[in-house]
């Protein structure tokens, strides 16, 4: 899914990782200075200028004044980043959900079954590497 929000977007991973990041903190009230998408992205402050700009140039975020300091500036993600990102998701998901739609009880429970099983082992996998992990 991330990958075809990227190409309907036309963004690459690190790009799509950001407005990500900044969309999930403007729904909790959080501001996003470079500096954190920096640290968050793990990339220098060169890298994140060069993709803000990146950003900036293609409508999906801005930069404004920091609410309580006057010496930052924050990142945000507009609201049309914001819509075309619902949207792509969206459309996703109806997607998605029509499939769902078009199988039967004992196909769902099957795929229940199977994805149950998955996450099982997954999880058995995890604990057994944890100690060996852990004497490292």
């Amino acid at each position: 899914m991330r990958a075809r929000t990227r190409s309907s977007m036309q963004m690459n991973e690190t790009d799509m990782v950001a407005l990500r990041h900044l969309l999930r903190a403007q729904q909790r009230g959080e501001v996003v200075r470079q500096r954190d998408l920096s640290h968050m992205l793990d990339i220098s402050s060169a890298s994140v200028t060069a993709l803000v700009d990146r950003l900036e140039r293609s409508g999906h975020v801005a930069r404004q004044p920091h609410p309580t300091d006057r010496r930052a500036t924050v990142v945000v993600a507009t609201a049309e980043s914001d819509r075309e990102v619902r949207e792509t998701m969206a459309e996703l998901h109806r997607r998605m959900i029509a499939v769902v739609d078009g199988m039967s009880g004992e196909q769902l429970g099957a795929v229940a079954h199977f994805l149950s099983g998955m996450v099982d082992a997954v999880q058995h996998a995890s604990v057994e590497r944890a100690p060996a992990s852990a004497a490292a």
